[in-house]
């Protein structure tokens, strides 16, 4: 298949289910899909699994700020030269997302991270150990969230 026919394989996809998405072609190789209801999720990326589009290159996080009150995650499958993106808000504070670990087994360590540098809860996630940060690193303290103060860091270690 060509990067058109892979584009519109899983633009068919997406369409094909009553899902709440909004679907764009930012570029010419590129499927961009917004996800309005995060439990919709997994039965998108189920559909792009059946048809072989599921290699996920890459899980990334982008705080949007206090103000937006969200954080959008966007999920790359790459297959092939084409990039299909998934895109996903949640809020900013007691954010949870599912698991794609049963589906793809590279997206754990994305979502460790996700889980580490962002407060961002992934239900169904095997591993939840530190990946990057110290083990000490203190509860509820993101790396980043765009209001991470790093003087909260050095504080809370002298005193413990």
């Amino acid at each position: 298949m060509n990067t058109e026919e892979i584009l519109s394989l899983a633009e068919q996809i997406v369409k094909s289910g009553d899902w709440t998405t909004d679907v764009s072609r930012p570029k010419a190789n590129q499927l961009d899909v917004k996800v309005n209801v995060v439990h919709e999720l997994l039965p998108i990326v189920e559909g792009l699994r059946a048809k072989h589009l599921d290699y996920l290159s890459a899980i990334v996080g982008l705080d949007l700020g206090l103000q937006a009150n969200e954080i959008e995650v966007l999920y790359f499958f790459c297959p092939e030269d084409a990039i299909v993106v998934l895109r996903v808000r949640i809020p900013r504070q007691n954010g949870s997302l599912p698991s794609l670990c049963e589906i793809a087994a590279s997206a754990e360590v994305f979502e460790r991270e996700l889980r580490e540098m962002f407060g961002i809860e992934i239900t169904g996630l095997h591993e939840t150990e530190h990946l990057y940060l110290p083990d000490d690193w203190p509860d509820g303290v993101y790396p980043l969230l765009k209001d991470f103060d790093p003087s909260m860091i050095s504080t809370q270690t002298e005193k413990a």
